[in-house]
């Protein structure tokens, strides 16, 4: 199965061409032979490899026994671990547990192939991306579809269980995503059905199957389209993730599209019109050829030509990194600017897309707007911003929207964004859990709004219905107010598919919103990030106002 790595055009060239069809090939594709590469992995026999038997056994990266971050100079079997994960991806690296410069490289690689931020370190994101797109697995099938059986067993084999694997992980169970229902999946799902009030019996039935869909969000769009976890052609009439990240990557590339997981006739149109403006044909498929421009510059891609990364904190790089300059430092910049939803080429050479990039960072975090990447543009990169110092900062309901503004930008798994768990007493990373609903119970805490506090959309509604907590249902919105979504429609927001944010602007029937566990518009990391949505859609609405 191959792989696609862009190497995305410099800042003059992609200067050049806006607002023009692409012509030539100014990417490089490079496949990866994941089934030979995996055939040697398992039979011990690797690129350049020594004996099998000089590997310390692998330990599975998101275990205890393995450090927060892997990086250079370390060796055990978390390397070793690591090494067969890259080489599934088509690496070629001889798999030996010692994390020297070629597995750096094909760190660095896959980082900027699936649009991570390109630092070679090896931590809980990248950790959680390998396994997701590992390729072993069957492609993902929806557990309440007609193909998966009504009781999903231990011992049971393909998508159905993939699905099973991937959801369990959402509410934070680490299973390997294999779609092979072991003991390991078993427990899971045992301890799973435990924690929401279900018969504990390891069955995955239809309530079972319920509550793991109740998440609380729209679909997800963390799904990589490149992945094993989305079919090969994505056509109209499918639904689900896979779908939700397609149309989140389309709005990215300048269309407008509800991201409901569900292809329609509006979703065909813009994809007939992006393969059209990039020279595809236009056949409303969304195969390998649309899969791989609708990444095209979207985490950047490194190439051969752009120096190193070099951590900004580091000795190794200046107070202040300005344009003009062309490191390693900048490289490891645009790098982070990307994971911020810049969209930049990842040339190492701070140029003017750079410099705007970095203003438009500095703008949304508050910062001094001087394009200088000084200390504290440095820490608000690292997403190390400092939360706000107890007790809150106050101001009532007047507030909410203030607070709720100055998080846009903020990225999901950065540690600011793991701050909001503290407002419901979660100590999860949001890359693990939807986190909608504790964003909006963060804000309310900082603010001091309202008492009420809950990770679900479902009890923000039940007590704004009951006129509990300084809350209430208005049907008349106003900017501060929190908006509640039902995906599902029916206004009940029990079946699954819900979500929350806080009304920024109004217009009519349509309004923007300032919304966490929400795509990035660049088709990036999910984060806080401001959408625009209507009451005059296929989803329901309700608006609370707090007073």
């Amino acid at each position: 199965m191959g792989r696609l790595a862009s190497l995305a055009p410099t800042e003059d060239e992609r200067s050049r061409r806006r607002g023009g069809s692409r012509t030539g090939t100014p990417w490089r594709i490079r496949i990866g032979t994941f089934a030979a590469t995996a055939a040697m992995v398992s039979a011990g026999i690797v690129l350049g490899a020594g004996p099998a038997s000089a590997a310390p056994v692998a330990i599975k990266l998101t275990s205890a026994s393995c450090p927060a971050e892997i990086v250079q100079g370390q060796s055990s079997g978390c390397v070793t671990e690591l090494q067969n994960l890259l080489n599934a991806h088509g690496a070629g690296l001889a798999v030996d547990g010692q994390f020297g410069s070629s597995t750096l490289y094909a760190v660095r690689e896959y980082q900027a192939a699936t649009a991570i931020a390109v630092d070679g370190r090896v931590g809980p994101q990248t950790k959680s991306k390998l396994y997701a797109t590992a390729g072993a697995a069957p492609a993902a099938i929806n557990l309440q579809s007609s193909s998966c059986p009504a009781n999903v067993l231990q011992g049971d084999k393909g998508g159905c269980v993939t699905e099973l694997q991937r959801l369990l992980g959402h509410f934070g169970y680490t299973v390997d995503v294999d779609g092979d229902f072991g003991a390991g999946t078993a427990s899971a799902v045992r301890s799973f059905q435990a924690s929401h009030g279900l018969t504990s019996d390891g069955q995955v039935g239809a309530n079972t199957k319920r509550a793991l869909y109740d998440d609380d969000e729209s679909p997800s769009t963390s799904l990589d389209l490149r992945s094993s976890s989305c079919p090969e052609n994505i056509v109209e009439g499918q639904s689900g993730g896979c779908v939700a990240t397609l149309q989140s990557l389309l709005n990215g590339k300048g269309q407008s599209l509800d991201v409901d997981g569900s292809f329609g006739p509006q979703t065909l149109t813009a994809v007939k019109a992006f393969q059209s403006s990039n020279g595809l044909t236009a056949d409303g498929q969304v195969g390998p050829n649309t899969k791989a421009a609708l990444y095209a510059n979207i985490g950047g891609g490194g190439g051969s030509g752009a120096p190193a990364p070099i951590n900004l904190n580091s000795a190794s790089c200046p107070a202040e990194i300005v344009q003009g300059q062309r490191s390693g430092c900048v490289t490891e910049l645009q790098s982070l600017l990307n994971h911020h939803g810049a969209d930049l080429a990842v040339d190492g050479d701070f140029g003017p897309l750079t410099d705007s990039a970095v203003r438009d960072f500095q703008a949304e975090k508050g910062l001094s707007v001087d394009g200088h990447v000084g200390t504290n543009t440095k820490a608000a990169l690292y997403g190390a911003v400092t939360p706000p110092t107890s007790p809150p900062p106050g101001g009532g309901y007047a507030k909410i929207l203030d607070v709720a503004q100055a998080e846009v930008g903020t990225v999901e798994g950065s540690a600011r964004a793991n701050s909001y768990g503290s407002a419901v007493g979660l100590s999860l990373s949001t890359s693990d859990y939807a986190w909608c609903a504790t964003f909006v119970s963060w804000v309310a805490k900082q603010t001091g709004a309202s008492s009420y506090r809950n990770s679900y959309v479902s009890g923000w509604v039940k007590q704004a219905r009951a006129g509990n907590y300084h809350l209430s249902v208005t049907t008349s919105p106003q900017p501060g107010d929190i908006v509640a979504f039902d995906w599902d429609g029916g206004s009940d927001f029990t079946g699954g598919n819900e979500h929350i944010g806080i009304v920024r602007t109004v217009s009519g029937a349509s309004f923007t919103t300032v919304e966490g566990n929400t795509g990035n518009p660049n088709g990036s990391n999910d984060g806080v990030y401001v959408k625009s949505r209507t009451t005059n859609s296929s989803y329901d609405v309700v608006f609370i106002r707090v007073r």
